[in-house]
């Protein structure tokens, strides 16, 4: 599953910008995604989330960056600065953006969010924690446990979760709607 990107397009006349955030929010801008994407991971990062926040007159463009998996032991200060330089001046000449806005460029948290495809395996061992909109797995709609992988049955994507008990569940990709690592203070 690619991340939820929330760009937008939209006809601007000549001289004026786009209108707010929430205009913005409601409609996508594929080929930005792609650009915003290609341009991060040309800088050496990958993208976690890009999303909008803010108000029509202080609109916020967070952009949530990673190292890949094996290239360091996380995002710094530094990074976020050299991700953020990076995409200012091609931002600033995009005409469907605001001509305020906010750019917010951090790492993706101790309670990263799995996003992509990838992040299924590449955080195996981890514990998180995964929602649905439905029962998962036949027990809840918000589960905690260690990621052991995902595999793939009759074509379909499926999550397998280790349950505190030692239980394993197994839940189709489709079916969850947010999940993230889970962090514990020691």
């Amino acid at each position: 599953m690619a991340p939820a990107f929330l760009f937008a397009h939209g006809s601007a006349s000549a001289g004026s910008r786009a209108p707010g955030a929430e205009e913005l929010m409601a409609r996508g801008l594929p080929e930005g995604e792609g650009e915003l994407v290609g341009r991060v991971e040309a800088l050496g990062f990958d993208v976690v989330r890009v999303e909008w926040a803010g108000s029509r007159r202080r609109p916020i463009l967070r952009v949530r960056i990673d190292r890949p998996e094996g290239a360091g032991d996380g995002v710094t200060v530094d990074d976020c600065a050299v991700v953020s330089r990076g995409l200012e001046p091609w931002l600033d000449a995009l005409e469907v953006l605001p001509e305020k806005y906010v750019l917010e460029v951090s790492s993706p948290g101790l309670d990263r969010p799995l996003t992509r495809e990838g992040d299924w395996e590449r955080f195996s061992g981890r514990e998180v924690a995964v929602k649905g909109s439905t029962l998962l797995g036949g027990r809840a709609t918000y589960l905690e446990g260690e990621l052991v992988g995902l595999s793939e049955e009759e074509g379909t994507p499926v999550v397998l979760l280790r349950l505190a008990g030692g239980d394993e569940v197994r839940i189709p990709r489709r079916d969850i709607s947010g999940a993230h690592l889970v962090f514990r203070w020691k």
